[in-house]
C-alpha cells in the first residue's frame, strides 16, 4: 500500500509543477522540479511513518541532498535563462506532460528504499550498515557538490569558452558528478537495509541504484555530453587524449599511455 500511496503522490506532485511550467513555458521550475519531487515525496512518506530517530537522519540527509541539487540547479539556470534539453519538448503539451510523469516515476523508483526504511522496525538495526550507508552517502555528495561547483566555475570563465574541463576531480573522471549522485543513492540503499527486513524488499530497494545508474550510464546523463562533446572537439588531438587516458565515471588514476 505504501508504495502505490507513494508514487500516486509524487505524480500529483508533478503535474502540479507541470500546469505552471507549461503555462509559462519556464525551465526555472522544470529544472527545480526534480529536487522539489523528492523533497515533497520524502517528507509525505516522513509524516506518515512513525518517526524513530533514524527515519529524521533519512529524511535530513534526503533534504540536505534536495536542497543542494536544488540550488545549483537555480543557479545554472539562472545563468542561462533556459535548459536546451527542453527545446521541441516544452511547446507540446503531450511530449512535456510525458517528461514529468516519467520524472514522477523516477522519483519513486529512485526513493523505494526509502519506502522501505520508513515503514519497517528499527528495532534490531544494523549499526555497520548504518554508518556505512551514511558515509557511503555522505562521500558522494561531498564529490558531486565539489565536481558541480568546479565546472559551473570553468563554464562561466570566458577564458575556457572553447575548451572541456580536465582539472580537479575532473582529471580523474569524465563524469565525477555522476559518480557522486550513483554513491548518493547506494548508500542510502545500504542504510534502508540496517534494518530487518526480509530478502524480498532488499531486492526492491537495490532497484533504486540500479536504476540510477542505468539512467545516468546509458541514457539521460553520460551519452548526450559524451556525444556533444565527441562532435565539438572530434578534431581536437589534446580532448581525444584526455578521453582516451581519463576514466568514463569511477574516480581513479588515469591510464598511461605510450606516445
Amino acid at each position: 500500500m505504501e508504495f502505490s500511496t507513494a508514487l500516486l503522490f509524487s505524480i500529483i506532485i508533478n503535474i502540479l509543477l507541470f500546469i505552471p511550467a507549461f503555462l509559462l513555458k519556464t525551465d526555472k521550475l522544470t529544472d527545480l522540479s526534480y529536487s522539489i519531487s523528492f523533497a515533497a515525496v520524502a517528507l509525505f512518506l516522513f509524516l506518515k511513518s512513525e518517526k524513530n530517530i533514524l527515519d529524521y537522519v533519512l529524511l535530513i540527509m534526503i533534504l540536505g541532498w534536495s536542497f543542494r541539487i536544488g540550488f545549483y540547479l537555480l543557479k545554472r539556470i539562472l545563468k542561462t535563462k533556459k535548459d536546451v534539453r527542453f527545446d521541441g519538448i516544452r511547446e507540446s503539451f503531450w511530449k512535456f506532460f510525458g517528461f514529468w510523469i516519467i520524472q514522477a516515476i523516477s522519483v519513486w523508483l529512485i526513493l523505494l528504499p526509502t519506502i522501505i526504511f520508513f515503514f519497517n522496525s528499527k528495532k534490531e538495526s544494523s549499526l555497520l550498515l548504518i554508518f556505512l550507508g551514511t558515509i557511503i552517502f555522505l562521500i558522494g555528495l561531498i564529490i558531486e557538490t565539489i565536481a558541480d561547483k568546479q565546472k559551473f566555475d570553468f563554464k562561466n570563465n570566458l577564458a575556457n569558452k572553447d575548451l572541456w574541463i580536465e582539472t580537479g576531480l575532473w582529471k580523474y573522471s569524465r563524469h565525477p558528478n555522476y559518480f557522486g549522485e550513483i554513491l548518493v543513492w547506494i548508500g542510502i540503499f545500504v542504510l534502508s537495509t540496517s534494518i530487518n527486513i526480509s530478502m524480498s524488499y532488499v531486492f526492491v530497494g537495490i532497484i533504486s541504484p540500479i536504476y540510477i545508474f542505468i539512467i545516468l550510464r546509458y541514457f539521460s546523463g553520460i551519452p548526450p555530453l559524451e556525444k556533444k562533446y565527441d562532435q565539438r572537439f572530434s578534431e581536437n588531438k589534446n580532448y581525444l587524449k584526455y578521453k582516451q587516458k581519463t576514466n568514463l565515471l569511477i574516480l581513479g588514476p588515469n591510464k598511461n599511455l605510450t606516445e
